[in-house]
């Protein structure tokens, strides 16, 4: 055997580098020979970096200034400054980055979790990145500190898996996660409203690393579930919570009640609340009007009811916030009597009544139509201290007018006004409504010139007054005669003329609409805009005049880089099928669909049946005619045109010829209406063999012939 290699004690060679020692070469006490010197040229040594430039408690600027430094990024310590900056300037990770980062001797979890815990940089994965490459260093050991930090950037940066996934890395490093992992997470997604990834966060790692949260835990995930409409999930995690022995808290009982009571299961909630009072203490009034706001808010006053009586019998009284939310309820649900009898309690109990209790009242009292006592109400407000506001004034001005008592209405706005009020649209357009009802134009003017007294847009208010006078239907007549007069005075715009015209084609009066669409284009102050023609379009359908009028009018819009609304889309295509021209109604069915987000039901079809035409198959386009019969889509005009344009371009007219004659056989098409398709087959027929003799003159250039022919 042969002898061993003598092993010297001390180290010879040289050493292996790291970041914190540099590579020694021999040395006094090795067995290398003497290095030659190197032709090489010896290196300028790296400047060293001052890093109290990243001390923002230092008036002087960064050796290296970064544009838009956000306010979180100066509050962090130089050496984070530093990195976070490195990171935000270069934007992905390279080399640069890997330079500015040698230039520090070490970086330690403190300073990880730090940097990862400033703004977002524009690359999310620069964050995991820095991460990994903090891990790699000799001796260094992730803390929970910095694992959190890291969850934190990756659910910011819009990695929510990737976030859940870091326990298993903290495993993997030999960190086993521990409850505080969980709370961050179920924190997280709490707050993103993200139940179902909560409930599997939750499961996963209270089944794979044996987690048992504490009772504060439980209670944000149960809430958080019952946020997000999973109830059932909720109960599921209260069972589990129940094996492992937790104890619950009132809190618990609250949180699970609220939900119970928010999908209407008031009996079950009441006995969960009987099992807190058994095995707890009795419900507090907190738990009682959490209940009930709950209710109140899913429109279910009956149970709120319940809950009420059930707070009485166990003696617990009710405080402001529950009396609120109650007779707010009872009156919006109209039972104001009720919620008058909760006021009074109120009042005999002392408690502090919100001005909006009273408006509540008032407002229930004129839904009922009793407007005295809405008045009394607000004098009773009044006289125990309060100030009304606009809206207690807006109510009650509103029941007036629709009780036609406009003379004491307007005195309610008189008084209004002397407490330094604005008047709003909703207090002036119910009394402009009355007097057009009643024919006072006296007090109709005068009403107009006030609000022009308190420097307000009187051509908007008389716009939201015809919207309004308009809304109930039947006083289309009575609005235009008000208009009428209203011209005479100079009071007129766009959006009125708009307004009427849209609401006299409604009622079907096509003739008056397209007189104000005549008038307009003969004024010089009030042009048609693109709402107008957009408006006009049905009407010159309906009308009869679609070639010219409609077809001009859509071109306008054209012009105007505007998109007509689906209904002049609609009015138009069947107008130009009624006039036989397929190939211009096939093109706005095109580009409506191309235009409109939501096209119609029918238009969609269309398409599919010019699809289905090109393989010449008949009983394709029955099929596709069936499923348009099933989903309730009537057959219209442009399916049928959609046929004939389909086969006489792609297949022959004898298909189509087949198609018809089925849906006649089906009954689906009458005799009649098989005749005309049958004739309007035969002339686009005509007209496109036309366009191909045409076309093909053209390529041979034979016009010449043709014009002779044709002269």
């Amino acid at each position: 055997m042969s002898q061993a290699v003598k092993k010297y004690y001390f180290y010879y060679g040289h050493r292996r580098p790291s970041q914190n020692r540099p590579v020694v070469y021999g040395g006094l006490f090795s067995n290398r020979k003497t290095i030659p010197s190197s032709s090489k040229p010896i290196t300028a040594p790296i400047p060293p970096v001052d890093f109290r430039d990243w001390d923002p408690s230092l008036q002087s600027t960064p050796s290296i200034p970064s544009p838009s430094v956000p306010l979180s990024t100066r509050r962090l310590s130089p050496l984070a400054r530093f990195i976070s900056d490195s990171l935000r300037r270069h934007r992905r990770w390279g080399p640069a980055i890997l330079a500015d980062l040698s230039k520090l001797r070490r970086v330690t979890p403190d300073l990880v979790a730090e940097v990862l815990r400033s703004d977002p940089h524009p690359d999310p994965s620069l964050s995991s990145r820095f991460f990994h490459w903090a891990s790699r260093q000799k001796g260094f050991s992730h803390t929970y500190s910095s694992f959190n930090a890291y969850t934190h950037s990756l659910y910011r940066s819009g990695h929510p898996h990737a976030a859940d996934r870091v326990p298993d890395l903290m495993l993997a490093l030999g960190k086993p996660p521990s409850e505080q992992q969980l709370a961050l997470l179920v924190r997280l997604h709490s707050q993103s409203h993200r139940g179902l990834r909560l409930f599997h966060v939750y499961k996963r790692m209270t089944s794979l690393f044996n987690i048992k949260p504490r009772v504060f835990l439980y209670n944000r995930i149960l809430d958080s579930l019952i946020r997000t409409d999973h109830l059932d999930l909720a109960l599921s995690v209260y069972d589990d919570m129940i094996r492992n022995e937790i104890k619950e808290e009132p809190i618990t009982f609250t949180i699970l009640a609220k939900g119970l009571c928010k999908v209407g299961r008031v009996a079950a909630a009441l006995e969960l609340l009987e099992k807190m009072r058994r095995d707890l203490c009795k419900p507090d009034v907190f738990a009682y009007t959490a209940m009930v706001k709950v209710l109140m808010a899913e429109g279910n006053v009956d149970g709120c009811l319940k809950v009420w009586e059930q707070m009485k019998v166990d003696g617990v009284h009710p405080d402001v916030m529950a009396y609120a939310t109650l007779v707010s309820g009872l009156c919006k649900d109209g039972r104001v009597g009720k919620g008058m009898e909760l006021f009074r309690e109120m009042k005999k109990k002392g408690f502090l009544i919100d001005r909006a209790i009273y408006g509540a009242l008032m407002e229930g009292f004129v839904a009922e139509g009793k407007v005295g006592n809405g008045c009394e109400l607000l004098k009773e407000m009044m006289d125990d201290g309060y100030r009304a506001d606009l809206t207690h004034y807006n109510c009650l001005i509103r029941g007036l007018c629709e009780v036609h008592r406009g003379d004491k209405a307007y005195r309610l706005f008189q008084f209004a006004m002397q407490e330094d009020l604005v008047p709003s649209f909703e207090t002036v357009t119910p009394l402009l409504a009355c007097y057009a009802d009643a024919d006072e134009t006296v007090r109709f003017f005068r009403l107009v010139d006030s609000i022009s007294e308190f420097n307000l847009p009187v051509m908007d208010h008389l716009s939201h007054f015809f919207m309004f006078f308009l809304g109930k239907g039947g006083r289309e007549l009575k609005a235009l005669e008000v208009f009428q007069v209203l011209k005479q005075r100079r009071y007129a715009s766009v959006q009125i003329y708009n307004i009427l015209i849209e609401s006299l084609y409604k009622i079907k009066e096509t003739k008056g609409a397209l007189s104000l669409f005549e008038e307009m284009k003969g004024s010089e102050e009030f042009q048609p805009d693109s709402a107008t023609y957009d408006l006009v379009i049905p009407c010159f359908v309906d009308d009869g005049d679609v070639r010219e009028a409609a077809c001009s009018c859509y071109n306008k819009m054209k012009e105007m880089s505007v998109i007509p609304s689906v209904v002049a889309y609609s009015s138009l295509v069947k107008g130009l099928c009624k006039i036989w021209e397929i190939n211009a109604a096939i093109t706005l069915v095109k580009d409506c669909l191309g235009n409109v987000e939501n096209g119609p039901l029918e238009f969609k079809y269309t398409l599919t049946v010019l699809n289905a035409c090109r393989f010449g198959n008949p009983q394709k386009v029955i099929e596709i005619l069936d499923e348009m019969i099933g989903e309730g889509v009537a057959l219209e005009d442009v399916v049928y045109c959609a046929i004939i344009h389909g086969f006489c371009k792609h297949a022959s007219s004898t298909e189509a010829r087949k198609v018809f004659a089925i849906l006649r056989d089906r009954n689906l098409l009458t005799e009649a209406n098989f005749i005309v398709h049958e004739e309007l087959l035969n002339e686009h027929l005509k007209k496109v063999t036309a366009g191909l003799v045409i076309s093909g003159l053209k390529f041979f250039g034979l016009e010449s012939k043709w014009k002779v022919t044709s002269s």
